[in-house]
């Protein structure tokens, strides 16, 4: 199959796919039979959905919850506008959630569905190219400059693709940028191997892509003003649903995922966490709080 072939099945597949994945809860933390039989939650076990592109994240810090409070986390992360539109207007339910857009989770609280919630992390986007640089790119400002190879991805799963066109937008380069693009991706992961191997020049994305395992040592990084971020994809926030069946369970992984040792598995997973100064700083910026 050719990769444009790729790009666009996956595409598909996450448009249509979405509400089946909603319903495969899959355990993903990393515990044994002994963890979970020892520990305040010996026996007991926790249903987690969240964004798919917190996942990263979420399953070092399962495991490191199972290992220290016992019981089993079963975790799904995958297209949150589909997690979302499950759980707002269809039949599903979890015990926790982590969504990404404020929105989502007021929503779900003015539903009654979702009992609390508060900051999670928040993503930045940044500026990746070819190691080395080889097109000396200092700022997004240079993806106007002639000969600039670019890698715009306006297709993939939203808000992914429309958050890094609109960083693109409010930078003042987005017309240049879409024209010298070497192709219109629809998956950001899958996309961005080309500014690795340097066929593109330079790309927008979130920080966290350059966290993951393929791409750890791939880039050069440049950070991106805040004043060009979209305001709505950046914070992530967790909760407490309605049908949490061990309330006290629900509520001390939701404590320690936001505590030192959770949040350090976003940090390292290329987030801002909450707890942090900046996290702190951003919350307030984003309105980020349970009301």
């Amino acid at each position: 199959m050719s990769d444009d072939k790729k790009r666009l099945s996956r595409r598909k597949f996450m448009v249509g796919g979405g509400a089946a994945l909603t319903t495969a809860f899959v355990p993903m933390g990393a515990h044994t039979a002994a963890a979970a039989s020892q520990g305040t939650f010996a026996g007991g076990s926790l249903q987690v959905w969240s964004c798919g592109g917190l996942a990263e994240a979420f399953m070092p810090a399962n495991a490191k919850f199972e290992q220290a409070m016992g019981g089993s986390i079963s975790y799904t992360g995958a297209f949150a506008g589909a997690l979302g539109k499950s759980l707002l207007g269809g039949s599903a339910r979890t015990e926790v959630f982590a969504p990404r857009v404020l929105k989502l989770a007021q929503a779900l609280k003015g539903q009654g569905k979702m009992l609390s919630f508060q900051p999670l992390c928040f993503t930045e986007y940044v500026l990746v190219t070819p190691k080395g640089n080889p097109a000396g790119i200092a700022s997004i400002k240079d993806l106007k400059k002639d000969g600039v190879k670019t890698l715009c991805s306006p297709d993939s799963s939203p808000p992914g693709g429309a958050a890094a066109m609109g960083v693109l937008k409010k930078s003042g380069v987005v017309k240049e940028a879409t024209a010298n693009s070497i192709y219109l991706g629809s998956c950001v992961q899958h996309d961005v191997a080309d500014v690795a191997a340097g066929k593109a020049d330079a790309a927008v994305v979130e920080r966290r892509i350059t966290r993951l395992p393929r791409y750890r040592e791939a880039f050069e990084v440049i950070p991106i003003p805040e004043e060009y971020f979209p305001a709505p994809p950046i914070p992530f926030t967790i909760g407490m649903m309605k049908w949490a069946e061990n309330r006290d369970m629900a509520m001390a992984f939701i404590d320690f995922i936001c505590g030192e040792e959770g949040q350090a598995c976003f940090r390292e997973a290329g987030f801002i966490p909450a707890l942090s100064d900046e996290g702190r700083r951003l919350a307030e910026k984003y309105g980020v709080k349970d009301v």
